[in-house]
């Protein structure tokens, strides 16, 4: 079963098409990550299908219904999005930040109740941001920002999270803390999550399943284990590479040829595995 889909869909801005006549299926309760060039679509297809961009042609499936056709707040209550590099307004704590994200539960009959109250301590629980409540968002380190972000979007209680680059501007530590932390989402509450990634390796060990974006459309899509290939990282990336197996998770490994100390070695070698 699909959690989102598209159907002939065009995105664009002014008369240039980013995303041309894409058919697209995310699986229910998978983890999907799109990947690509810089510029070829990406964050672009993610918005729209949050219905943040409003699409040229084609439509985009929520639930069975177009969503062109779906109230804000119905949207709301069933996909959450997470952009990039999101600020908060200057002196906002973290458990303000939080609580906005039971804001499509609101509205003139019904207040905010133990269920929102609920949803709020169980965000804040799970990512481990309990302890900095009353902390303001930005007095946080980087890491410890991002996971307040997803715990506001986790206390929208949608069964659809859609992010984009959640790692963007944190240390390697961090990006596996935020990315086991999704992870842990997904396989504990059957989260469908679909995430824009520019580290093919960790796109390769987090993701059940991976859009590669190619010349305004779907290049490959797959399994990991399956599509990715020194073929594919060349087409999509314009990059020269060997893919072995990740020697801690089994995944593929993308191992990209450049001009460090050992390139020499390297040649030679593949040489000699060739001959």
């Amino acid at each position: 079963m699909d959690a989102i889909s598209t159907k002939s869909l065009t995105l664009a801005y002014g008369e240039e098409n980013i995303i041309k006549e894409l058919d697209l299926a995310i699986p229910k309760g998978k983890i999907t990550v799109f990947i690509g060039s810089n510029g070829c679509g990406k964050s672009t297809l993610l918005r729209s299908l949050a219905r943040l961009m409003k699409p040229k042609n084609g439509s985009i499936v929520l639930d069975g219904n177009d969503i062109a056709h779906t109230s804000t707040k119905k949207i709301a209550r069933n996909l959450a999005i997470l952009p990039q590099s999101p600020v908060a307004p200057e002196g906002l704590t973290v458990l303000q930040l939080v609580k906005q994200g039971r804001y499509p539960y609101q509205n003139w009959f019904q207040q905010w109740s133990e269920k929102d109250e609920k949803a709020v301590n169980d965000a804040l629980d799970v990512t481990g941001m309990v302890e900095f409540a009353d902390r303001k968002v930005d007095s946080l380190s980087g890491g410890q920002r991002q996971r307040a972000w997803i715990a506001m979007t986790l206390a929208q209680d949608t069964d659809i999270i859609l992010l984009d680059e959640p790692t963007t501007y944190l240390d390697l530590t961090h990006q596996i803390e935020i990315l086991d932390l999704l992870y842990d989402l997904n396989q504990s509450e059957e989260r469908t999550i679909v995430m824009v990634l520019h580290d093919l390796n960790l796109a390769c060990r987090y993701a059940d399943h991976i859009v590669a974006i190619h010349n305004k459309t779907i290049y490959k899509q797959g399994d990991p284990d399956t599509i990715i290939t020194p073929e594919l990282v060349h087409t999509v990336f314009g990059l020269q590479c060997q893919v072995a197996c990740d020697p801690i998770c089994g995944t593929p490994l993308c191992i990209p040829f450049s001009k460090g100390r050992h390139l020499k070695g390297v040649k030679q070698h593949v040489k000699s595995v060739n001959t």
